[in-house]
């Protein structure tokens, strides 16, 4: 009886581990941004990844770039080979196209495309992996303990994780460090010269009273995530939803957390102060594949504005729906650059160094002793 009840709550563990129904889902914290107090919280200390929500980390490097001198919000950012071939979302320029940092960032916010935040790594780090290096360097400054990242857009990597906890640490420190770049989360659409405006993918914003960020993410192993805020009477609050099981509910329970959490106060317990908690297993990501896309479905993190709202308005008591058309932003590639023969500069072939004919001659003496 005993080893039938030992292989019973191994195959929990084993299940919890793998992301199945048993599994946290729905880990979560709610936190007051003035004070640091928490307000709600649920597995805050589970290992998760953060898909498209890791785009606030690299945003938050380049702000602290463009704040030491290094970059400016006109610097331009260049699509590289590695850029362009980041799969969706993605704006699908070509590569030697140049936007700026500004446009870069506005695009990667609210459409959250992986090539733009790939183009935006690449150029502010040198590389990929230099500017995952300064997300980490980050990361422990601000004492994102149960954090690592390896790539600037949130792409799946079994290396590349967070917590509940550390996210709403790195959201307390874009609120309060960078209130200058606030706007940039509370986008409502961009027009980059497609069909139709891309409206932002937070459902928060124009629906949630006082709503003005932050960052949705997807990929099938994380669920669908969603780091909100929003401000009333002067107070601030962010929650952290990860491991939602579909796109309307990850708005809803969201709205639902922030509602409470403008009700809550007092409750003794700040984020500074919270000691880590959970079982042993908080170490190991949930992967919520087999949950979310158990057909081996990608899933998807984008909506038409439309066909989305009805949904989340009719599934919870606290959104509700845009009174107004959204507040489009404009956006666009900086002009091509031409050269004197009227051809754009980044169509032109870099031309192959030609074999030194010195080192030709010795390499044919070589072959020809071995011989």
């Amino acid at each position: 009886m005993r080893k039938t009840v030992a292989l019973f709550l191994s195959s929990c563990v084993i299940s919890t581990i793998a992301g199945l129904p048993a599994a946290l889902a729905g880990a979560n914290i709610t936190v007051d941004v003035g004070n640091g107090e928490i307000l709600s919280q649920e597995d805050a200390f589970q290992r998760w990844y953060p898909a498209s929500t890791t785009k606030l980390m690299t945003a938050y490097v380049a702000f602290r770039m463009i704040e030491s001198g290094q970059v400016t919000l006109d610097t331009p950012i260049k699509i590289t080979a590695l850029a362009a071939k980041q799969p969706p979302s993605k704006m699908g320029y070509k590569v030697g196209s140049e936007l700026t940092l500004d446009n870069a960032l506005k695009i990667m916010l609210v459409k959250s495309t992986n090539d733009i935040a790939m183009a935006v790594g690449e150029t502010l780090g040198g590389s990929a992996d230099k500017f995952s290096m300064l997300m980490n360097e980050e990361a422990r400054r601000l004492g994102m303990y149960g954090s690592h990242f390896v790539n600037p857009n949130g792409l799946h990597s079994d290396d590349h994780y967070t917590t509940a906890r550390d996210m709403a640490i790195l959201t307390l420190q874009l609120r309060r460090e960078f209130p200058q770049y606030a706007h940039y989360f509370d986008i409502e659409a961009i027009d980059y010269g497609g069909k139709k405006p891309q409206p932002d993918l937070n459902a928060l914003i124009g629906r949630f009273q006082g709503a003005d960020g932050m960052k949705t993410g997807f990929v099938c192993p994380s669920g669908y995530n969603l780091i909100g805020s929003a401000t009333r009477n002067g107070r601030t609050i962010v929650t952290v939803v990860f491991g939602e099981l579909k796109l309307t509910t990850r708005a809803t329970k969201a709205a639902e957390l922030l509602a409470k959490g403008f009700d809550t106060r007092d409750t003794g317990t700040t984020i500074d102060a919270l000691r880590p908690y959970g079982a042993p297993t908080r170490d190991v990501a949930v992967n919520m594949r087999p949950t979310v896309c158990p057909k081996e479905v990608s899933g998807s993190d984008t909506w038409d504005g439309k066909d989305l709202e009805g949904h989340i308005v009719q599934g919870s008591p606290y959104m509700n729906r845009m009174d107004h058309e959204p507040a489009v932003e404009k956006v666009a590639l900086l002009p091509a650059k031409i050269n004197s023969l009227g051809m754009e500069m980044n169509r032109i072939p870099i031309p192959m160094p030609r074999p030194d004919r010195s080192s030709l001659t010795d390499a044919s003496s070589a072959l020809k002793a071995v011989n």
